[in-house]
C-alpha cells in the first residue's frame, strides 16, 4: 500500500512542478476579463471531469463572489442530466456540448474543456463548435494531449500518463484561478476604498 501512495504522490508532485503555469496565467487573466465583460464561461468534461466542471463552476460563481468579489456567469455543460440525455438520445453523444453552446454562448464567450485524453468526441466537438463561435477555448489536459491540444486556442497540458493525476491537475488549476481571481478583486476593493 504504502508504494502505491509513494508513487500517485511522486507522480503528482513531478506534474505539479512542472506545470504549464505560464498557460494557467493566462486562464486567470481570461476569467478576470470574462468576470469583468460580464462574459459567459463554459466549462464540460465526461466522467470525473464532468464532476470536475461542476466542482469548478461552483467555485467561479459562489466561491469566488463569497470573498467579497463578483462571480462569474458560469454554467457547467454536463450538469444538466435531463438536457445530456436527451440530446444523448435524439441527436447523439458526440454532440451533447456542442448543441449547447450552439444555443447558449455568444463571440466573446470562454470554454474550459476537462479531458485527460483529449480525444473524447464531444469535448472535440464542444472545441470546434467554440471557435466556429469565436470564443476563447481552454482545454486542460493530461496523456498526450490528443486532439484538444491543437484544436484549443490555449492547451494547459500535464503530460501525464495517469487519469487520476490529470483528474487532480484540473481542479488543482481551477482552484489556483478562484484564488488569483478572489485576490485580483480585494486588491480591486482595496485601492477603490483608497481613492
Amino acid at each position: 500500500m504504502n508504494s502505491k501512495i509513494e508513487d500517485y504522490v511522486e507522480k503528482l508532485m513531478a506534474a505539479v512542478s512542472e506545470g504549464p503555469w505560464k498557460n494557467v496565467k493566462e486562464l486567470a487573466q481570461c476569467l478576470l476579463n470574462a468576470r469583468a465583460n460580464k462574459s459567459q464561461v463554459f466549462l464540460c468534461g465526461n466522467g470525473g471531469s464532468a464532476a470536475n466542471a461542476a466542482h469548478l463552476a461552483n467555485d467561479f460563481l459562489y466561491g469566488v463572489a463569497s470573498h467579497g468579489g463578483s462571480g462569474l456567469r458560469v454554467e457547467a455543460l454536463s450538469a444538466n442530466s435531463a438536457v445530456l440525455t436527451c440530446l444523448a438520445n435524439d441527436v447523439g453523444y458526440d454532440e451533447i456540448f456542442s448543441y449547447q453552446l450552439a444555443t447558449k454562448a455568444n463571440a466573446g464567450d470562454l470554454l474550459i474543456a476537462l479531458s485527460g485524453s483529449g480525444n473524447s468526441p464531444n469535448i472535440v466537438q464542444a472545441v470546434k463548435a467554440a471557435d466556429h463561435l469565436n470564443m476563447t477555448t481552454f482545454a486542460i489536459l493530461g496523456f498526450d494531449g490528443g486532439e484538444c491540444l491543437n484544436l484549443a486556442h490555449n492547451a494547459i497540458h500535464f503530460p501525464v500518463q495517469d487519469m487520476q493525476v490529470a483528474e487532480d491537475l484540473q481542479l488543482i488549476t481551477g482552484h489556483m484561478c478562484m484564488q488569483w481571481l478572489v485576490a485580483s478583486k480585494v486588491g480591486e476593493s482595496l485601492s477603490e476604498a483608497k481613492s
